[in-house]
């Protein structure tokens, strides 16, 4: 009867080890909805919090400046550079220009900016709300009769579909410059026929493609990074988790939603 009883806690058991991943990852995605939705139903209430939608702007978009330029001007470098060298031996190395355009503007670009910020922005977000949280700020914010999701999440999900969208712009932009001092400067590309290609092969669809996923980048850090960092417990261990939590959740979403928008777009 003892082993009988040992065998169905151990089934159980297993059953539990089994299911629960499931569970944790359904409540996870429940509870990122529901408060998400709370988030953008306080973007339409008064009183608006200007001064915080300003210094989130800041935050998100202002402070990232430097990484982005430094990262986009390096993609673009290195992009042009692998391009020249895999088109000369056909003779087309003028080409790189359309290549380039085309690749920062509908991929990398976007692609490159929302990790950058989730890195640098989002994880930010979420270890700052994860200390309010555990050092109980957060209930001392309801005890004033002031929403927290008003005060605290909702400014920062609009700053970042404000910001990361700008912020994929200036990528672009740097690197493109980028592939032109490696194309054109150092590996002798002709600069004429580098522009020709980028004004006949880009057009402004490749850049609102670029536009669109960085506005929807922008939506999934901030609400991942919020959720995490707002249901954060534990004390700095859990602090520590959520942070983690809203880098990794926030790149995995990135790549996902990127290959369902391209999808989309490309009417695939």
């Amino acid at each position: 009867m003892a082993e009988l009883d040992t065998s169905d806690d151990d089934a159980e058991g297993f059953g539990t080890r089994l299911t629960q991943p499931v569970f944790n990852l359904l409540d996870g995605l429940g509870s990122l909805v529901l408060l998400t939705g709370r988030s953008l139903s306080w973007l339409i209430r008064p009183p608006y919090r200007f001064s915080q939608l300003f210094d989130a702007m800041e935050f998100i978009g202002v402070q990232s400046v430097f990484i982005i330029s430094l990262t986009g001007v390096f993609s673009g470098m290195v992009l042009a550079l692998q391009t020249v060298n895999a088109l000369r031996a056909f003779g087309a190395e003028g080409a790189v220009g359309s290549i380039v355009a085309l690749s920062l503007t509908r991929e990398i670009s976007p692609v490159f900016a929302g990790l950058m910020v989730t890195a640098r922005a989002g994880s930010a977000m979420a270890a700052q709300l994860g200390n309010m949280r555990v050092t109980e700020q957060i209930d001392a914010i309801v005890t004033m009769g002031v929403s927290p999701v008003q005060y605290l999440l909702s400014p920062r999900l609009l700053a970042a579909v404000l910001m990361v969208p700008l912020l994929t712009v200036l990528y672009t932009c740097v690197g493109m410059t980028g592939a032109w001092v490696v194309a054109v400067e150092w590996l002798s590309v002709d600069p004429g026929v580098f522009l020709m290609n980028i004004e006949e092969s880009a057009v402004p669809k490749d850049f609102w493609m670029g536009e669109i996923k960085a506005a929807v980048f922008g939506f999934l850090i901030a609400a991942i990074s919020c959720r995490q960092g707002f249901y954060a417990s534990g004390g700095a261990k859990g602090v520590g988790d959520a942070t983690t939590n809203a880098v990794v959740q926030s790149a995995v979403g990135i790549l996902i939603a990127n290959y369902v928008l391209t999808s989309w777009m490309l009417d695939i």
